[in-house]
């Protein structure tokens, strides 16, 4: 049986947990796509899982160990299992996400996923770039657009808009034809207006009640959340996309409760995109309305140094994994 390198852990704990091994490259199963990856994004509910906040989900999951990371990846397709629809072929440049339950694994020099979980990575765009889109691009679609139902001349408020998903949420928000806001460090506002905004502040300088009022707030750091639903007109909606991994219970219950006393509800979801939300992505980014923003490229070998990274902050985008 063939092997391939993967980024490995064999226990929770901190970035140097992690390391690169050989483990058998999967076989595709019916209806399933071999990719050969060649880039990685790295993204915070990696991070989250492999600390072992979030073991209740992991260990439920199975899997044993070693464990994965990589959420989303590009490459291209390697080979095809009996059944795989969806009109792929050797060679086709391909993005997506692992799907659940698991989750992770696209840290590594292939994935099989099924065929219906890709769409054609954008043309002209270089698959290391395009890595760095899938999950956060997926993510602002469903926040902004199905959640919220951001329409043209509202105010937006991007929390954390200089990061992956509030960089792909100013640009998302300005082609949606709002009002976008977006608060960031001050060494990144050049960033968030460069993307966009409207307006670019300094999380550290302003207060929220300094603001004013929003009709959508897209919060993507997860603390204070009552703070921030304050600003909401109305009608506003808030919709979080990560919560406090260390309140998380209490999070999750401000979140539920949101939704019974009030109109100022509260939105949360767990991403799980398929193929035709992917391809919707693949347009907006052919289009113009969306262009990655890559931090750093790092090797394979530096998977530790990527997640340590992130999670020190001050990250202006994403950063991609290149595997091949």
């Amino acid at each position: 049986m063939s092997e391939m390198r993967a980024a490995l852990y064999d226990r929770y704990g901190p970035p140097e947990v992690l390391y690169v091994g050989r483990v058998p490259v999967p076989a595709p199963g019916p209806g399933e796509v071999l990719v050969k990856v060649r880039a990685a994004g790295v993204n915070g509910g990696e991070l989250t899982g492999r600390a072992g906040r979030l073991r209740a989900v992991t260990d439920k999951a199975g899997g044993g160990w070693p464990k994965r990371v990589g959420l989303d990846f590009a490459g291209e397709v390697a080979a095809l299992g009996e059944g795989a629809g969806g009109g792929w072929r050797v060679g086709d440049r391909v993005w997506g996400l692992v799907p659940p339950p698991l989750s992770f694994g696209s840290a590594a020099e292939y994935v099989a996923v099924p065929a219906d979980r890709l769409a054609p990575a954008p043309a002209g765009l270089d698959l290391v770039a395009a890595a760095a889109l899938p999950a956060v691009g997926t993510t602002v679609i469903t926040a902004l657009r199905d959640k919220a139902r951001l329409a043209a001349g509202e105010r937006l408020l991007v929390r954390g808009a200089s990061g992956g998903v509030g960089s792909a949420a100013v640009q998302l928000g300005r082609a949606y034809g709002a009002h976008v806001t977006g608060l960031a460090g001050a060494a990144n506002l050049d960033l968030v207006r460069e993307l966009g905004a409207d307006e670019a502040l300094d999380h550290r300088a302003v207060a929220p009640g300094d603001l004013g009022r929003f009709d959508v707030v897209l919060d993507t750091v997860g603390t204070g959340l009552s703070a921030w639903r304050r600003l909401l007109t109305r009608r506003g909606r808030m919709v979080a996309v990560t919560v406090d991994a260390d309140r998380l219970a209490a999070s999750l219950a401000y979140i539920a409760a949101s939704a019974v006393f009030g109109r100022r509800r509260v939105r949360f979801f767990r991403g799980d995109p398929g193929g035709e939300l992917l391809a919707e992505l693949t347009l907006l980014v052919q289009g113009g309305a969306l262009r990655p923003v890559v931090d750093t490229v790092f090797p394979l070998a530096d998977i530790a140094k990527a997640h340590a990274s992130l999670e020190a902050g001050g990250v202006r985008g994403k950063h991609v994994v290149r595997v091949a």
